[in-house]
């Protein structure tokens, strides 16, 4: 049997988890979502949930990884009581991880491919206008070839940092990736605060505006900041408990969560800072959606002086911020291979490589070749589907289980998770909110995961909305008989 490989350092567990955490989720969907909920108001909902929604769930997820020094495929059945089904959700959290990266492959490839074409000045011409630049995102995404290509690049990077193992690979160049990030951030924020114009959009920010908020509907608002909250760490595939399987017990988990889930918080903040007082200078809506990034911000580098230098740094930035997460999650897949077959780390690569690119082929051909299959309705795709079963259906069920696992008598248990929990030096885990975890906390990821089917289907009327919402409650009564059901002895 192999030995478990370890972190070389503290510092690298948690630049490698909160690269895990941060992604393009933390850049373009935070700031419009900020701009589109009342700014600051927006950001204090958000904060007060990150703590009492994701950061219990982070724990979990840390202890059991630490626990069982495995990844989610081994992780349930080396915890679980004698004759229970837990490990049966290993299948589901590894379904997960594979589409997940499925679609983010393709994304991750975006920003390599916007970063050098704004370093090639592509978007930074004079005469360029927001249609030219809308034109040019089409061309892109109506280019099979072009959308491969750069797929296929993410991969191989990816795969080839992961190659080099734990602590040479994906601890050291996630380091050298999230310290480069960081410091991204602060060029890009303080040019970004300091244009003609930028004022407005910093009090719009930082200032809370209930009245704002209140126009947008204070239930829709709680929600959307619930919502960001859960899944802005990318909890509940076992994506960050395979890095709980490489950390030591000198440090409890509550500590190491909180600062994971601080850094992905001031990522996030900051991405604000870059974008908001941005469009504030340039008169763009900053609750403009995903086209925000792809479209609307090359055109604002473009109006800058300097913009080539500013639109390719923010590129980079991006690419960092998706290639992290990459990494992340392919560590997670080739410990998969390790840790069910035994298999060397090389050998794992190497299969996973040719699986991804193959199985990443029909995101990348679903803006094209693929356009006329919209399995949600009119105007979405293979991508929308994929993002769709891992955002609204793996995420909040695993997140359920690690709670339920890590908090009923049933599973692994509150005792033993306390004790992992608050295993080492540093900040406590509260063992008086275990009837908070054991009955509210659940009860609110079940709300999310409902609503997330209902915000998906209610407009696009009965035929769509009644199918969908059935296949919800049926692969969530699936899941619970598939593991609160005994074995027969």
């Amino acid at each position: 049997m192999q030995e478990r490989e370890k972190f070389g350092s503290r510092l690298g567990f948690i630049l490698v988890s909160a690269g895990c955490a941060v992604g393009l989720g933390n850049v373009w969907k935070f700031p419009y979502m900020c701009g589109r909920y009342g700014g600051a108001a927006f950001i204090l909902i958000y904060l007060i949930f990150l703590v009492i929604l994701g950061f219990p769930i982070m724990v979990c997820e840390f202890s059991v990884g630490r626990s069982s020094q495995k990844s989610c495929a081994a992780s349930f059945k080396e915890l679980e009581p004698a004759g229970s089904r837990w490990h049966n959700y290993s299948y589901l959290g590894i379904a997960g991880n594979y589409l997940l990266m499925m679609f983010y492959t393709v994304v991750a490839g975006w920003m390599l491919y916007y970063c050098f074409r704004c370093l090639s000045g592509e978007f930074t011409r004079r005469a360029l206008t927001v249609d030219h630049v809308a034109i040019k995102f089409t061309e892109m995404t109506s280019s099979p070839s072009t959308l491969i290509f750069w797929m296929v690049l993410a991969v191989l990077i990816s795969f080839g940092i992961c190659s080099l193992g734990v602590q040479k690979g994906v601890e050291k160049i996630t380091k050298i990736m999230m310290i480069c990030l960081l410091a991204l951030i602060v060029v890009l924020a303080a040019h970004s605060v300091t244009l003609p114009g930028a004022g407005e959009g910093i009090r719009f920010y930082l200032i809370p505006d209930f009245g704002r908020m209140m126009e947008q509907g204070l239930g829709n608002v709680v929600f959307g900041a619930m919502s960001q909250a859960f899944f802005t760490l990318s909890i509940g595939i076992g994506a960050l408990a395979i890095f709980g399987s490489y950390l030591g017990k000198d440090r409890s988990l509550a500590g190491e969560a909180m600062n994971i889930a601080l850094l992905d918080t001031v990522v996030a903040l900051a991405a604000g800072l870059i974008i908001i007082p941005a469009c504030f200078a340039y008169g763009i809506e900053p609750g403009a959606g995903p086209s925000l990034i792809f479209i609307t911000l090359p055109n604002i580098f473009n109006q800058m002086a300097g913009g080539r230098v500013w639109g390719t740094l923010f590129f980079l930035f991006l690419s960092f911020a998706a290639l992290s997460t990459v990494v992340a999650v392919f560590e997670n897949i080739i410990s998969f291979a390790i840790d069910l077959w035994g298999w060397e780390r090389k050998k794992a690569v190497l299969v996973n490589i040719l699986l991804l690119i193959v199985l990443s082929l029909p995101c990348a051909l679903g803006f094209n070749l693929l356009s006329g299959i919209q399995p949600l309705g009119p105007g979405s795709g293979i991508m929308d589907l994929e993002d769709f079963l891992v955002s609204n259906n793996i995420l909040p069920i695993g997140s359920l289980i690690y709670l339920m696992f890590c908090t009923t008598r049933r599973g692994w248990g509150w005792d033993a998770f306390i004790q992992e929990a608050n295993a080492g030096d540093g900040m406590p885990f509260p063992a008086a909110v275990k009837g908070y975890m054991t009955f509210v906390l659940p009860a609110v990821v079940l709300l999310i995961y409902l609503k997330g089917y209902w915000d998906m289907f209610s407009d696009k009327g009965l035929r769509y909305l009644i199918p969908w919402m059935t296949v919800a409650v049926l692969f969530l009564a699936l899941t619970g008989w598939s593991i609160l059901s005994r074995k027969r002895r």
